[in-house]
């Protein structure tokens, strides 16, 4: 349903549809470059910066029921990489259409006496106020399907060391040696064992051994 809020026709995504004069088959085009609005993407993920530059490509046709809008939206989006963490920018091109209806016409473009009958049609509809439509919401879903949900630094990306956080594409040969810590107990006890051989190698024997020797002799 059309809000109740008035558009604000000095919102660079807010485009005046005045000059095609509710007439049937007229058509305008627009190429503009504006700043990206605030929170334009996949929160958290990736998307395009507050203020960045995005080129409008679009189309306005006048139908019966209304303005039929068909652009594409070109902008550079930064995220970061789900496997590696590591900064990713891409450049996006997304494209869209969509209906702007008169608030006055129903489907086939005859005037109705009261707009809004039908709520659940209402509610996926666009509607042009006063000549002005509004692109941002029409922007904002296009580039959400346009951006990748899972950004990746580059596709063979192999991500980080579980153990350390090494990244894995800057040393391929990375390891590290597991030890099984069900036999760490006796790897322990073979270690002392192989202190008491080294002793008896190396001749030394307890001064309680040497006197029993003595007192035999």
């Amino acid at each position: 349903m059309a809000s109740n809020a008035r558009l604000d026709h000095r919102n660079p995504l807010v485009i005046d549809t005045h000059e095609l004069g509710r007439r049937p088959g007229a058509m305008q085009r627009l190429t503009t470059e504006v700043d990206a609005p605030r929170d334009l993407g996949i929160e958290g993920v990736v998307g395009v910066p507050e203020g960045a530059p995005l080129e409008l490509d679009l189309r306005l046709e006048s139908v019966m029921e209304g303005v039929l809008v068909t652009g594409t939206a070109r902008a550079s989006a930064k995220g970061e990489c789900v496997r590696c963490l590591e900064p990713v920018g891409l450049e996006l091109e997304a494209d869209f259409q969509e209906m702007f209806s008169y608030p006055d016409a129903d489907d086939r473009g005859r005037v109705i006496a009261e707009p809004g009958d039908d709520a659940e049609d209402d509610e996926d509809r666009q509607y042009i106020e006063d000549g002005l439509i509004d692109l941002e919401p029409l922007l904002r879903d296009a580039v959400v399907l346009a951006l990748p949900m899972q950004p990746v630094c580059q596709d063979d990306c192999q991500g980080l060391c579980s153990e350390c956080g090494a990244r894995l594409t800057d040393d391929p040969d990375h390891h590290h040696d597991a030890v099984d810590i069900r036999w760490a107990a006796l790897q322990g006890l073979a270690d002392t064992m192989s202190d008491g051989e080294k002793d008896e190698m190396s001749g030394d024997v307890p001064r309680s051994a040497r006197a029993d020797e003595k007192q035999e002799k």
